[in-house]
C-alpha cells in the first residue's frame, strides 16, 4: 500500500491523499482488498476511472481501491439472439464501445466518449444522447460485502432509473454494499445503430428521431458532439478537467414545468424501461443554469471570479460542466456548484441535484 493523491485518480484533478491505496487488477484482488479493509474497520472508497467523483481536499481517511481488472469475453454469439459479452469491471468504457462497433454489435454507440470504467456504468445507469446502459445490460455480477458472497443481479433486479440503480441506492459516500465484478451485455448484431432517440444527434446524422444510422457514423458523430462541449478528456484542454455533467436534468411535476417560460425545453419523463412517468416532466439543467444568469465560463471574469479565484469555472463550452482551470481545489469546484444551484433555485424554485459522487464534504 502506498499513499496516493485523489487528484491523480480523478478527471477533475482534485482531492487530497488516500491513507491507504490498493490497485486491484483481478476479481480476487478487488475482493481481497475490500475484505481486508472491512476486517480492519477502515472506510473504503472504490474508484474506477474517477470521472464521476469529488473527494475533499483533506483526502480520504481509509482505503481507496482502484478497480483495474481488464477483459472482454464472448459468452454467446447467435444471429437471432444477438451477442452476449461479459466485461471486467475495470475495463475502460469507451474501449468497450469501440470494440462493439468494430464487431458490428449495436446498442452502445451513442454512449461513445464517456470517461470511466465498465463497472461504474450500471451504478449510475450512465447515459447520453437518448441512450443508457439499462437498455443493454443483461446482468451484473457482484460481491456482497454484508454476506461475503457473490450475488448476480438480472436487469430487472437492478431497479434502474434516471441516473439511478439499486447499486447506487446501496452505496454510501463512494462505498458500495455490492462490488461490481463483471457486467454482461446483450447486444443485437448488425452495422446499424439502435434507434436514435436524441433530436440533436438525429439532426447531425440527417435522420428522423426513431430511425437508425450506421453505428460507426453514430460513434464518430457523438465523439464530435462531446468534444465540442468539452466532454472528452483532453490533457491540452482545461475545460475537460471536470466530472462531465455536474447536475442531472431535473424531473418535476407538470405544474412546476408549466410555470417556466414557454421557451424552456421540456421532455417526456420515463422509467428506464421507457414507461411514461405520469404527471412528470424532464427539464434541461443546462437551460435552467444559463437562463438563471450563469453563462459559459462563469467564475473567470468580473465578480464571479471571486467565487473560486478563477481556478474553477463553468466550462467555456457547456454550462453543465464545472472545470478545473488549473490549480483548483475541491472547495473551489464546490463553490461554483453552490452558486449555480442557489441561483437556479432562486430563479425557478428548482433545486438541481449533483451527479458526481461527493466524498468527505457537503455541497
Amino acid at each position: 500500500m502506498t499513499e496516493m493523491l485523489l487528484s491523480q485518480l480523478t478527471t477533475a484533478a482534485v482531492g487530497g491523499p488516500a491513507r491507504h491505496f490498493v490497485e486491484a487488477r483481478s476479481e480476487q484482488e478487488i475482493i481481497d482488498a475490500v475484505t481486508a479493509a472491512d476486517q480492519a474497520g477502515e472506510k473504503v472508497l472504490i474508484i474506477g476511472g474517477g470521472s464521476n467523483l469529488l473527494v475533499a481536499d483533506q483526502g480520504f481517511e481509509g482505503t481507496v481501491v482502484l478497480v483495474a481488472s481488464q477483459g472482454i469475453e464472448t459468452l454467446s454469439d447467435y444471429a437471432c439472439g444477438g451477442t452476449s459479452l461479459r466485461v471486467q469491471a475495470g475495463h475502460n468504457w469507451d474501449e468497450l464501445v469501440a470494440y462493439t462497433v468494430e464487431q458490428e454489435l449495436s446498442g452502445l454507440e451513442a454512449l461513445s466518449g464517456i470517461p470511466g470504467t465498465v463497472g461504474a456504468t450500471p451504478v449510475q445507469n450512465v447515459g447520453a444522447y437518448g441512450a443508457d446502459v439499462a437498455q443493454t445490460i443483461a446482468s451484473v455480477r457482484t460481491w456482497d460485502r454484508q454476506t461475503s458472497s457473490y450475488k448476480t443481479f438480472a436487469n430487472a433486479d437492478l431497479k434502474f432509473g434516471y441516473r439511478d440503480s439499486l447499486l447506487k441506492q446501496t452505496t454510501q459516500d463512494g462505498s458500495p454494499r455490492y462490488l461490481v465484478l463483471t457486467v454482461d451485455f446483450q447486444l443485437p448484431q448488425g452495422s446499424q445503430s439502435a434507434p436514435i432517440r436524441y433530436a440533436e444527434l438525429a439532426r447531425q446524422l440527417g435522420v428522423e428521431v426513431g430511425q437508425r444510422a450506421d453505428s460507426r457514423l453514430v460513434r464518430q458523430t457523438v465523439l464530435g458532439l462531446r468534444a465540442s462541449k468539452g466532454m472528452v478528456l483532453d490533457p491540452q484542454d482545461r475545460d475537460t478537467y471536470s466530472t462531465g455533467s455536474f447536475f442531472t436534468n431535473p424531473i418535476v411535476d407538470q405544474a412546476l414545468a408549466d410555470a417556466l417560460p414557454e421557451k424552456a425545453p421540456r421532455y417526456p419523463a420515463s422509467t428506464a424501461s421507457g414507461q411514461p412517468l405520469e404527471g412528470k416532466v424532464k427539464l434541461s439543467a443546462a437551460w435552467l443554469i444559463q437562463h438563471a444568469g450563469f453563462e459559459k465560463g462563469f467564475g473567470l471574469e468580473g465578480d464571479s471570479q471571486q467565487i473560486a479565484g478563477g481556478r474553477a469555472s463553468l466550462s467555456t463550452k457547456h454550462t453543465l460542466a464545472i472545470s478545473n482551470r488549473g490549480g483548483a481545489s475541491t472547495a473551489d469546484i464546490a463553490a461554483i456548484a453552490r452558486a449555480v444551484r442557489q441561483g437556479v433555485e432562486q430563479a425557478y424554485g428548482i433545486r438541481l441535484e449533483a451527479e458526481p459522487v461527493v466524498v468527505g464534504f457537503e455541497l
